[in-house]
């Protein structure tokens, strides 16, 4: 175990006697790690304040496009309540999430943090995520991720078709990689007691910990058309190469090596199941959902 993990275990120990208090008023932090995200990062706040974020840190590295703008916008509202600008280009992404945390919990209070990317939206079914927060006595609950079906023609938040993961991807023709992948569960996690969190924010560690399976559900937007997917893998991959670490990012190592051979735009159709999307309708693999859309119509205007 490193020094500084140490003393934060140490931290963690001291305030142990409250890991697992109930908070019924909880002040929940977001925070953001984001790049050229402009296409959905405003929509993203928007929904995620009236889902009941009380504010937002978020770290952007080297957007080209118009996501500072926006950030600096919600600033002024006083939504983002800190904006950290990382020039690094080696995707130190836990280190950099780690940072957030500490911030959201030392200085803007945080009792609960939900770690989140600009293509994720975190959704209760009661309409704010505080209500699950407020009664549970666990320190990390456990969400489903779902990923959401690109459907070009219409603003994302209108997307109303979910897929399912399928085991046997070779049947419909899928890419190694593809949109109908199993995606991993994410967590949100008190502040108290708080550890490290992990690539891609899957997991926490906590000292001590006790988990709990969430009603929260979280639409990943993962894929939103071939240019998109095309630049997010390329730049993805780009920064994965300098890396410290082999581990994590291994679908866009894969598609980078595409992308270095020339084959990259080639796989995007069998990525998004588009030559068997009827098939893949009717065997229930992708599926109408209009939560997220109902949710916008009825609480935000765009």
């Amino acid at each position: 175990m490193n020094l500084y993990l140490l003393k934060k275990t140490f931290l963690a120990l001291a305030e142990s006697y409250k890991a697992f208090r109930q908070t019924p008023s909880p002040r929940l932090i977001m925070t953001m790690l984001v790049k050229n995200e402009e296409d959905v990062l405003e929509e993203n706040l928007m929904f995620h304040k009236a889902m009941g974020v009380d504010g937002f840190i978020i770290t952007d590295n080297n957007s080209t496009d118009r996501t500072v703008d926006i950030i600096r916008k919600y600033i002024e509202k006083g939504w983002v309540k800190e904006f950290i600008a990382e020039t690094a280009t080696n995707y130190e992404q836990k280190a950099w999430v780690d940072r957030m945390i500490w911030k959201a919990k030392n200085v803007y209070g945080a009792d609960w943090v939900i770690n989140a990317d600009a293509d994720e939206l975190w959704y209760s079914p009661s309409g704010n995520l505080k209500t699950e927060l407020s009664v549970t006595h666990a320190n990390v609950l456990e969400c489903e991720v779902a990923s959401v079906y690109p459907e070009e023609e219409k603003p994302f938040w209108q997307w109303d078709k979910m897929v399912k993961s399928v085991p046997e991807p070779e049947l419909y023709g899928l890419s190694r990689y593809s949109l109908f992948e199993r995606q991993n569960k994410k967590v949100i996690h008190r502040t108290t007691c708080y550890l490290q969190i992990s690539m891609g924010n899957h997991k926490v560690a906590m000292f001590p910990k006790w988990s709990e399976q969430a009603k929260v559900r979280v639409y990943h937007y993962n894929i939103r058309g071939k240019r998109h997917f095309m630049d997010k893998m390329i730049n993805g991959g780009k920064q994965l190469e300098q890396h410290n670490s082999k581990h994590g990012g291994v679908h866009w190592r894969y598609f980078y090596q595409l992308y270095k051979e020339g084959k990259l735009e080639a796989q995007y159709d069998r990525v998004i199941g588009k030559p068997a999307f009827d098939r893949l309708y009717k065997d229930g693999f992708i599926f109408t959902d209009t939560a997220i859309s109902d949710f916008f119509k009825k609480n935000i205007i765009c």
